[in-house]
């Protein structure tokens, strides 16, 4: 359970402010927004389930110390590269799209693909030998995050400023990374 818990709660926030998060609303403005966040679901739950097999299949290879020392090192990384990243927002082109379901899902799909969330849920995904937990917790921590995106674009509109919004989000990464290294140096001494 800890793996769910704690891969939902992690994901949760490294995709608060995400481009794919700003994408994301922008889409929901465009289409059906029950469509947008069925797009984004399967898109997640596809991208999530290759990032945990990779975990998984790195897992047994590495030793634990090892496995947990690079997660720890990816998520300073992931924390550096959300506050220092630029912002990518959706270019519209005018052109008429035929079906939003496909657009959404392939957009989606294709913008997470290699990103830190995907990353950090490999990450996750070695850390933990509970893959099915860390594909759950992690697809539904990135689709509340969505979800939350989407519907503070249609209600409440930009009243919390996206920088805000990925600081915070990178503060936590780099948070989850130290405390890792505390808890293996410590382990390390006991």
């Amino acid at each position: 359970m800890e793996a769910f818990i704690y891969s939902f709660l992690l994901i949760l926030v490294a995709e608060m402010g995400d481009k794919t998060q700003i994408i994301t609303m922008a889409f929901a403005a465009r289409f059906n927004v029950i469509q947008v966040i069925l797009a984004v679901s399967a898109a997640v739950i596809l991208n999530n389930a290759i990032a945990v097999a990779a975990g998984a299949l790195f897992s047994g290879i590495l030793p634990v110390t090892v496995i947990k020392s690079v997660s720890y090192t990816l998520f300073i990384i992931f924390g550096i590269w959300t506050l220092t990243g630029k912002s990518n927002e959706e270019k519209d082109s005018g052109k008429v799209i035929v079906n939003p379901f496909f657009t959404v899902f392939i957009f989606f799909f294709i913008s997470e693909f290699g990103d830190k969330t995907q990353l950090a849920t490999m990450s996750l995904s070695m850390k933990y030998a509970s893959p099915v937990f860390v594909l759950a917790g992690a697809s539904l921590g990135m689709i509340a995050a969505n979800v939350i995106g989407i519907t503070a674009g249609v209600f409440l509109g930009k009243k919390v400023p996206a920088n805000m919004i990925k600081r915070i989000a990178g503060i936590i990464f780099i948070a989850f990374g130290i405390i890792g290294f505390f808890e293996i140096i410590i382990r390390g001494l006991a």
